[in-house]
């Protein structure tokens, strides 16, 4: 291994840890979620690099880590204390709200989502159908609708944020 790369792999894994660690408590806790998300995500992959050559470096050492019960222990309980965030829960906790509130509305029916806009049924069935989705009965929640024209939640989200700014007359 290069002399440059074996003496960057060890700064660089503290430094992107550091990051991830930082990033990590913000999104823990919720602070500046929309700021830190995209930095603990895309540090914590280039943190990969790094990693691999300082396992690279360090071969001997690290596959002697596996003779002992130190190593099979952490391994173990990592993997144990990792698996019941696998799964989702039952409850909405701990997720983001906003994800919840918005899968809420688009499994709300035309006119139940007309009401919360402050619109006639009609009115939000034309605007979709003007953006391109395939309204068939009134009675349909805007997750079938985005469905059946070939569209998604993201989609779906997208058009009611333009939906909420545009100058629409009310019901």
């Amino acid at each position: 291994m290069p002399s440059t790369l074996s003496r960057y792999s060890t700064p660089f894994i503290t430094g992107l840890f550091l990051v991830s660690l930082v990033s990590g408590i913000a999104l823990f806790f919720h602070w500046g979620t929309g700021m830190f998300h995209g930095v603990h995500e895309w540090l914590s992959m280039v943190l990969i690099l790094p990693f691999i050559l300082h396992i690279w470096k360090n071969w001997r050492p690290f596959v002697a880590y596996f003779k002992r019960l130190p190593m099979a222990l952490a391994l173990i309980i990592s993997i144990v204390a990792s698996l019941p965030f696998m799964f989702p829960s039952k409850s909405n906790s701990g997720g983001n709200p906003l994800v919840a509130v918005a899968m809420s509305v688009q499994n709300g029916s035309v006119p139940t989502v007309a009401d919360l806009y402050g619109l006639a049924p009609d009115v939000l069935a034309g605007e979709l159908v003007t953006a391109g989705y395939t309204v068939t009965s009134p009675e349909q929640t805007l997750a079938d609708i985005a469905k059946a024209s070939g569209k998604n939640s993201r989609d779906m989200i997208n058009f009611l944020s333009g939906l909420s700014q545009k100058n629409l007359s009310p019901s």
